[in-house]
């Protein structure tokens, strides 16, 4: 088994493409105490980075909460990583990043920025979890797609079921309606964040996955200040009046979300099962909801636990269903799972 002292190393060089960018097997080499450090950071700072989106909200203009968070971290990873990798981006990948830093950051991070001002932290991080039923939907509906096993069908059913539950009726369980406006921002960023994630698996990208995150980020952060100076949140900015939370909250974003909390992802993804890397869809809504309530004073309500509980157990039923065509041949292939940028809380 390796040592711990080498793990470090076993990372960097799996996360760059040092290795020719091709994952390897190394369930067994891996080490249990960091395997574990990295699932316990996915679990919680990825569900902590909904409560840091609504902190940073309170005194930034959202779009550029990430952009400042996306941005910030291109500028610094993107050259350091050109220099480990000696990789030399074409205009085709540059393009597919392109694509996908506007789809997956700008439309998809940018609107759970947006929609954390009507929103409750908790709840946004609960729809976000919605990305896997709108990426089985598109995967189906589009040309020559891949029809959905009944059980996923009904996993479909009940998660927009759960939508439904958490906009109306309007008084249920003695508590109001999420704001509907929120929820349809949130709907729009998963579902581009699902259009991404597919065109991410077709398109042109960087061995290195850790290179295109970058690259995403130059070009997802680079678009969401364009757009936040036509929307006039540049000239709304003063620096002087933001707070010192506001500060904090978008400094984690930068360090922990965007750079602990992503490396730790691929770190699993490279090292563990299928099944137990879904299971961050599960655990981040949890982390948010409690996060919400303890620090933000965010109500959990009646309407909350039962929407909680649909849109989960949609999610678990189309993440643990097996794929259409193994079905048919009676072979159970590997779960769907959410790949590496493909959670718009990164």
């Amino acid at each position: 088994m390796a040592t711990t002292e080498a793990q470090p190393r076993d990372i960097l060089s799996g996360l760059s493409g040092a290795s020719g960018g091709q994952p390897t097997d190394s369930h067994a080499s891996s080490n249990p105490s960091l395997l574990l450090a990295a699932f316990a950071a996915v679990y919680v700072i990825w569900g902590s980075t909904f409560l840091a989106i609504r902190i940073g909200d309170e005194s930034f203009p959202p779009l550029l909460v990430a952009g400042i968070r996306h941005l910030t971290f291109g500028l610094i990873a993107f050259p350091i990583l050109l220099w480990k990798t000696k990789a030399r981006p074409t205009w085709a990948e540059w393009r597919s990043t392109t694509v996908t830093g506007f789809l997956l950051l700008a439309v998809g991070n940018g609107g759970v920025c947006l929609a954390e001002e009507r929103v409750p932290s908790g709840i946004a991080a609960l729809l976000v979890a919605t990305v896997s039923l709108w990426m089985v939907l598109i995967d189906w509906l589009r040309p020559a797609g891949t029809r959905p096993v009944p059980r996923v069908i009904v996993g479909l059913v009940l998660g927009f079921a759960g939508l439904a539950l958490l906009v109306g009726p309007k008084e249920l369980g003695g508590s109001g309606r999420i704001d509907p406006v929120g929820v349809a921002i949130l709907g729009v960023g998963s579902f581009a964040w699902a259009c991404g994630s597919i065109y991410a698996k077709h398109g042109k990208m960087p061995s290195s996955p850790l290179l295109g995150s970058a690259m995403q980020s130059l070009t997802g952060g680079a678009l969401l200040w364009i757009v936040g100076g036509l929307t006039g949140e540049i000239g709304a900015l003063h620096l002087a009046t933001v707070t010192t939370r506001s500060w904090i909250a978008v400094t984690y974003l930068i360090c922990f979300g965007s750079a602990i909390g992503f490396s730790s992802y691929l770190y699993i993804l490279k090292h563990s099962t299928a099944t137990r890397v879904a299971t961050y869809a599960f655990v981040n809504p949890i982390v948010a909801l409690l996060l919400g309530w303890m620090f933000l004073h965010e109500d959990i309500t009646l309407r909350t636990i039962l929407a909680s509980a649909v849109i989960l157990a949609a999610v678990l039923l189309v993440i643990t269903a097996p794929h259409g065509k193994a079905a048919k041949s009676g072979t159970a292939a590997p779960s769907k799972v959410i790949e590496a940028s493909e959670d718009p809380a990164f």
